[in-house]
């Protein structure tokens, strides 16, 4: 023991167990029966072998790299068998012909390892990553494989190789050792032990790389998506932007990006070509570099958009199939084009060219030129193929704001050009303005008014004049007023009821029952009513709420509800923005925020869907006897029912006037039930111009139903509006006995035009009322 050297007597413990694993009467009870693979670690007492695997550990935290790994390894190995130098040659993707000598050094770890020279005769590290097995050679041992012998780099006599094997089973490199002793059977075991080893780190050292590199397609992906998607931006903008992106995601020289257009089936870009100039700062240009000549630049440049069909050339046959093309030498591909390298003096090399797609659809076609470090990769087609993701949303998102872009342009034409014909003019002003306003207008207070005896100018006359009677001028302007009415007026359409002398109607009504009901109303309250009423009509079109769903309106996509009231606020809204008609411009802040507040809250509910529900919690209050005027609900609901009252106010007119108003009123019903039958609906009665003869049976349930409940309503808070619940009683008593006499007709089997009925007996009507009145006269002449 002690004459024996440690290296030798380590040296028997490994033989002595080679030669039990290789002897046939070897058991695996025997004492002989050790695996190789623990001959060396058992009975190795080596004292810095721990300190070499926590170096060794050490090193591929602070750079887990392949290379390095295997460049820290290889000095393990060399150490833990006494060799002199080594050498490391990696695999290129595995194969035994692409070797590369790797120096170890950091700056050329990023320029790539450099490969070996080929000579005629077979090298050794060839021979060993071919066969994937150890070797050991000997300069004085003559080897018929190997002509040429060890390199002459090889400063010994003797070397080992030692081929390294992932856990995939792919070549990863070979290691080159040597030394001036003869290599031994246990030196292959020691380094095969190590690279066990090694194979695990190197593993987990690809697993690192991998995730790493996710981590940094993912940052990178997130700052493409925050850069494309914070900011709504042009076509080109995006465009240049992607470009950008994609440069610096595969580390090309240029990137061009070709959209498609599905319609001519053609490929087309604007700026197909941006790279990066040598300050740094983006090229953007339709070809070419900045070597080329500057009058060929300036020529491709003068083009301002290039167009080519789909599957012509690289990128069309991309936008053809659908497939990537990852071509490592552009010169050998037919289908380059070379016109554009052969004009700007630029030399294609390498081409990445990959689809983008939006819901399964071809949008566009990136691809990328000249890869600064060589061809383009597998993982470069990966990486891209999820940035193509982010790719296609931009560019559809960036064609949807293009759209709305241009709608908000044609709707700021088509505004300008309805604020023309729907504003009045300032002719119609100037005559408003010199057509004073009087002190007084007899009878317009009147519930019984009639609007017939006036025109369109003359209404406007009447409800500028209301206005000033109700709220002064102090907190108004005259000229403001003036626009407000005039337009309002013109804003109403010429359909046979829902026009502009309703609009006036029911604005009068209001004025009636606030004249009438002094301090009942508060004096926002009053002016929001008014205004609500003179407006709650505007730009109907002659067709109710369920028409418009039923049709599938624009109106009733934006509005699901009360669909034509909320189109009527809206239009009076945008009455008082244009210039010049804000006649709330002199309010507080708070003040007009109230008032229009109680504006929409008027107009809505002029929807009878509305009045059931508001009548039933009103009546509730009523019956209770809790209803308070304090209570801002209490006066909300009282509004509402005002509001339907006065919009109803013709069935609480003298008779003339009501039978004038329902002849309209059902001329315009039977054009929508006209309507409805074109588009293929079956119309209600109401609307159906075949069941005219259930005219007075119609009217009698809607005065019953609806009016005489709503007027009863209103009175027991109201009492001021009781003229118009007597007169609508006094109307339903007229309608029962049409309705009596048009059954009387049927029963005797004569057809009935109620409408016709209705015009004798209006003519019967006249000429009594005639008499009467030339009877008046003769009694004051005489």
């Amino acid at each position: 023991m002690e004459e024996v050297e440690l290296e030798i007597l380590e040296r028997w413990v490994i033989r002595s167990t080679q030669r039990a694993k290789k002897r046939p009467d070897a058991t695996s009870t025997g004492k002989n029966a050790r695996k190789t693979s623990l001959s060396r670690w058992k009975f190795c007492v080596h004292a810095d072998k721990r300190q070499m695997l926590q170096e060794l550990t050490k090193s591929l935290q602070q750079k887990p790299t392949e290379a390095h790994v295997l460049w820290e390894l290889a000095g393990c190995i060399c150490s833990a068998v006494g060799a002199e130098g080594y050498r490391l040659y990696l695999a290129e993707k595995g194969d035994p012909e692409m070797l590369g000598l790797y120096p170890g050094d950091d700056e050329r770890i990023e320029k790539g390892v450099t490969m070996m020279e080929k000579g005629s005769s077979l090298t050794v590290p060839v021979y060993v990553a071919r066969t994937r097995q150890p070797l050991r050679l000997s300069r004085v041992d003559l080897d018929a494989r190997f002509p040429d012998g060890l390199p002459n780099k090889i400063e010994a006599d003797h070397a080992l190789y030692e081929p390294v094997i992932q856990t995939d089973g792919q070549l990863a490199a070979v290691v080159e050792l040597w030394r001036h002793d003869p290599f031994h059977e246990e030196d292959e075991e020691i380094a095969s032990s190590y690279l066990v080893w090694g194979g695990i780190a190197l593993h987990y050292a690809q697993l690192y790389l991998s995730m790493n590199k996710q981590r940094k397609l993912n940052d990178f992906l997130l700052a493409v998506v925050k850069s494309i998607f914070q900011d709504m931006v042009s076509m080109d903008t995006l465009i240049m932007k992607i470009m950008n992106f994609a440069q610096r995601l595969v580390d090309a020289d240029r990137a061009s990006l070709f959209l498609v257009d599905s319609k001519n089936k053609e490929l087309y870009a604007r700026i197909f070509d941006v790279g990066i100039t040598g300050d740094g700062a983006g090229d953007t240009r339709t070809g070419g570099n900045t070597s080329g000549s500057e009058e060929a630049i300036a020529k491709v440049q003068n083009s301002t958009e290039i167009r080519f069909p789909l599957g012509k050339g690289i990128a069309g046959q991309v936008a053809n199939t659908g497939e990537v093309l990852n071509i490592v030498d552009a010169y050998c591909d037919p289908r380059f084009n070379r016109t554009i390298d052969q004009l700007t003096g630029y030399r294609t090399k390498s081409i990445l060219c990959m689809p983008i797609f939006i819901r399964g659809s071809i949008i566009g076609v990136v691809q990328m030129v000249n890869k600064h470090s060589g061809a383009f990769m597998k993982e470069d087609e990966e990486a891209f193929e999820m940035f193509a993701v982010y790719c296609g949303l931009a560019l559809h998102h960036a064609k949807l704001y293009d759209k709305i872009a241009r709608s908000e342009q044609k709707y700021c034409v088509a505004l300008e050009v309805l604020s023309y014909h729907n504003t009045c003019s300032d002719v119609e002003v100037a005559h408003a303005q010199e057509d004073k306003i009087p002190d007084a207008i007899p009878g317009i207070e009147d519930y019984y008014f009639s609007v017939f005896k006036l025109d369109d100018f003359q209404k406007a006359h009447h409800a500028i004049y209301m206005f000033k009677d109700l709220f002064g001028l102090s907190r108004f302007d005259s000229d403001s007023l003036i626009r407000f009415t005039l337009t309002v007026r013109k804003n109403y359409r010429r359909v046979p009821y829902h026009n502009w002398t309703h609009g006036f109607s029911v604005a009068n009504s209001m004025y009636s029952v606030i004249k009438h009901s002094q301090n009942t109303f508060k004096a926002n309250e009053c002016l929001a009513l008014y205004i609500a009423s003179l407006c709650h009509d505007l730009d109907h079109r002659g067709k109710n709420n369920k028409f418009m769903l039923d049709t599938e309106s624009p109106l009733a996509a934006i509005y699901s509800t009360s669909t034509m009231e909320h189109h009527h606020f809206n239009q009076t809204v945008t009455i008082l923005q244009q210039k010049g008609h804000n006649i709330f411009s002199k309010l507080t802040s708070g003040e007009y925020k109230q008032v229009l507040s109680y504006v929409k809250h008027c107009i809505l509910a002029t929807d009878l869907a509305l009045f059931f529900p508001n009548k039933a919690k009103l009546s509730q209050i009523v019956t209770e006897n809790s209803f308070s005027w304090r209570n801002s609900e209490h006066r909300l609901l009282i509004q509402a029912i005002a509001m339907t009252a006065c919009d109803l106010s013709a069935s609480a007119k003298p008779w003339d006037i009501q039978v004038k108003t329902v002849k309209v009123i059902f001329e315009e019903f039977y054009e929508q039930g006209d309507a409805e039958k074109l588009a293929g609906h079956v119309p209600s009665p109401l609307m159906d111009r075949d069941r005219k003869c259930e005219l007075g049976a119609i009217q009698v349930g809607f005065l019953t139903g609806i009016c005489l409940p709503c007027y009863r309503l209103l009175y027991d808070l109201i009492p001021e509006t009781k003229p118009m619940l007597d007169q609508c009683q006094a109307n339903l008593e007229q309608w029962r006995q049409i309705d009596e006499e048009i059954k009387r007709q049927k029963e005797m089997g004569n057809e009935v035009d109620a409408l016709a009925f209705l015009d004798k007996m209006m003519e019967t009507s006249e000429k009594i009322v005639e008499e009467q009145e030339e009877t008046t006269d003769i009694e004051d002449r005489n």
